[in-house]
């Protein structure tokens, strides 16, 4: 089986599920009173979004997962293994990253199911706790990596000459890549289509990057994540008829670590996920700001994004320039892994 059909393969099934599915999901979230608590935190403005439906990352997460199955299922029938090449002499260990990546992704949704599931049904806004979502992350991040850490603890550094392979390195980036991702992708889940257009660009800058090296199986998995997110978006654009909840931006981030771990390279998620970067690293600056300058901001409103629509920006504008941003790092990462004459080829 082809590359190039499997990605078609997964892309088309991926959008048909998740879009076809939205007819189904949508007007059942709203019967059932699953609306969006939209807190005074944010832009004034965004009280209109008050009832909008959400948890509809379920939409991301079945489109995504029927698509890998059915690809995935007709190569195996036709006698072809999409996961890992059969010349990939880290074959077991790209299984490892890759479903082990999917299982923690699974566990982020689980969590965001929890949270949203507390907020529009338990009526408690805030869901649960900082220290209860945290506590939780972390225990999906230790068995992800430590799934890992029985296979391959070695990273691909661009223009590196050899292997870099450190257990203890591989620990402390992959808590603090691994946390980082997948709350920024929550912090950027706060306009319509924002998450989700930005995502489907990292998962092109991913499914490119894992093409030049033929690891089908990052390729397939980022082309049905693109699938599952761009029918969402034909739900989630402004103005959104349903958001994606926690359960959606949570996974989200799980699936962007997912593949950058399955390429060897962690470091590409500063570059193919630069906005994630943007929004995380907005917020932490943030805060310290505002403790060290006696209560005054550096930006309008952190995360970023919400410093540039009360600078004016409309939502639509948001999404078409952090998308063309994740574009031009996306570009800079698929460059390096090129040229870097990584010690995988």
């Amino acid at each position: 089986m082809k590359l190039w059909v499997a990605i078609v393969m997964s892309v088309s099934i991926g959008f048909a599920v998740s879009y076809l599915l939205g007819f189904v999901v949508i007007p059942w979230l709203r019967k059932l009173h699953f609306g969006q608590t939209i807190l005074d935190i944010g832009p004034s403005w965004h009280k209109k979004k008050q009832g909008t439906p959400t948890m509809g990352g379920v939409l991301i997460i079945t489109g995504f997962a029927v698509a890998l199955a059915a690809t995935l299922l007709t190569a195996h029938f036709r006698g072809a293994d999409l996961i890992a090449e059969a010349d990939d002499i880290k074959r077991n260990a790209r299984y490892v990253k890759i479903f082990a990546g999917l299982l923690m992704s699974l566990g982020f949704a689980l969590i965001g199911f929890i949270d949203d599931y507390i907020k529009v049904v338990k009526k408690r806004n805030l869901g649960l706790t900082e220290l209860q979502k945290t506590v939780l992350q972390l225990l999906c991040i230790a068995g992800f990596l430590t799934s890992v850490s029985f296979q391959d603890t070695s990273m691909f550094i661009p223009y590196y000459n050899g292997v870099f392979n450190s257990r203890i390195v591989f620990w402390v980036v992959g808590v603090i890549a691994i946390y980082c991702t997948v709350n920024a992708a929550n912090f950027l889940d706060g306009a319509d289509g924002l998450c989700a257009s930005v995502t489907s660009v990292i998962c092109v800058g991913f499914a490119v990057s894992a093409a030049i090296y033929k690891f089908t199986g990052v390729s397939i998995v980022a082309a049905a994540q693109f699938g599952a997110l761009a029918g969402y978006l034909m739900w989630n654009w402004n103005p959104a008829k349903v958001m994606m909840g926690d359960v959606g931006s949570l996974f989200l981030g799980g699936m962007v670590c997912t593949m950058a771990y399955a390429l060897d390279a962690p470091w590409a998620i500063l570059l193919i996920g630069v906005i994630y970067v943007a929004e995380f690293g907005s917020d932490v600056l943030q805060i310290i700001y505002i403790k060290t300058h006696h209560g005054k901001k550096l930006f309008r409103m952190a995360p970023i994004h919400h410093h540039y629509e009360l600078g004016g920006w409309s939502e639509k504008k948001l999404c078409v320039v952090f998308s063309l941003v994740t574009l031009l790092g996306a570009a800079a990462a698929v460059a390096l892994f090129y040229f870097g004459q990584p010690h995988l080829t």
